[in-house]
């Protein structure tokens, strides 16, 4: 496994407080966001697959809805956020006349480590940076592949280690807590992929930088999304005026041409729930392994 920055334990509660907050103001600070949403749909564009049932899973403000439906228009869409808030949000902006033909998507308030799906009930699962707020990875791998049909596909972006590299070289050290997430890797995502059970995983990454006046400008931006530090081991008491002033102080050789940068690691994948294979007679095929090397 690669050396990824430590992952905190998250405390879901929290994680579920800070969306609900940040819904109002989601949209208008999610640039990134809506653009890797963006980027992420047009690589539907290369995949051949029809879909009759799709998982937003983790959808947040709903910006994906109009993509999916576009490419897939008589599909059923769910929708599954952990922050009833967002969904809130997301069904506020459905259009009526979708409402009046019952075309709606189906909100579920729910977690991506148990989902409450049934087995094998969707086609398309879809999950856009979403997965950096599980505890677990290889736990959210197996749900998207337990209620993904055979043949159903897995689409997903998440964050990468490098994601507020310099925020969190900028805080390291200032109160002995952690602030800033790790981020798995995105050779260790294609692998936990396949022990999940999925096939032909395709990982590939992009690598954005934001630009801002000042730190208090990138921490207004990351509250506006709801991005809090939810450890469990959090600090008791929000961070000080030295601890802050520390991050600045720190944060500022970074300064070039009058901005500080702040890295976002985007990391792209889909992968297959395969189909069985099928003997002569029709029934499935079962690969048998020999023990102990005989």
């Amino acid at each position: 496994m690669s050396n990824n920055p430590v992952h905190p334990v998250l405390d879901k509660r929290a994680v579920r407080r800070s969306f609900d907050r940040a819904a109002p103001s989601y949209d208008a600070a999610a640039v990134l966001q809506h653009e890797v949403c963006r980027r992420s749909l047009e690589r539907l564009d290369f995949i051949r697959h029809a879909p009759a049932r799709i998982l937003d899973a983790g959808c947040g403000t709903g910006n994906a809805w109009r993509g999916l439906v576009a490419r897939y228009p008589g599909a059923r869409l769910v929708a599954l956020d952990l922050a009833p808030g967002m969904l809130r949000q997301a069904g506020a902006a459905v259009a009526w006349h979708q409402r009046l033909l019952g075309r709606a998507p189906a909100a579920i308030c729910g977690d991506l480590e148990q989902l409450p799906l049934a087995a094998a009930c969707i086609d398309l699962a879809w999950s856009n940076l979403a997965l950096q707020w599980v505890n677990a990875l290889p736990q959210a791998f197996a749900e998207m592949r337990r209620v993904l049909a055979p043949g159903g596909l897995f689409m997903f972006t998440t964050f990468g280690p490098d994601t507020l590299k310099e925020l969190r070289a900028a805080q390291m050290g200032t109160d002995g807590h952690t602030h800033v997430s790790g981020f798995t890797d995105m050779h260790d995502i294609g692998d936990l992929l396949v022990q999940a059970g999925f096939a032909d995983p395709v990982i590939d990454m992009e690598t954005f930088t934001l630009t801002y006046p000042d730190v208090k400008a990138l921490m207004r931006d990351l509250k506006a999304i709801g991005a809090h530090n939810a450890a469990v081991k959090r600090p008791p008491t929000l961070s000080g005026r030295a601890w802050l002033e520390a991050v600045i102080r720190n944060y500022e050789p970074l300064r070039r041409d009058g901005k500080l940068p702040a890295t976002f690691e985007v990391v792209y994948g889909h992968a297959w729930r395969p189909t069985p294979r099928l003997g002569p007679g029709g029934r499935p095929v079962i690969d048998i392994k020999p023990v102990g090397g005989a």
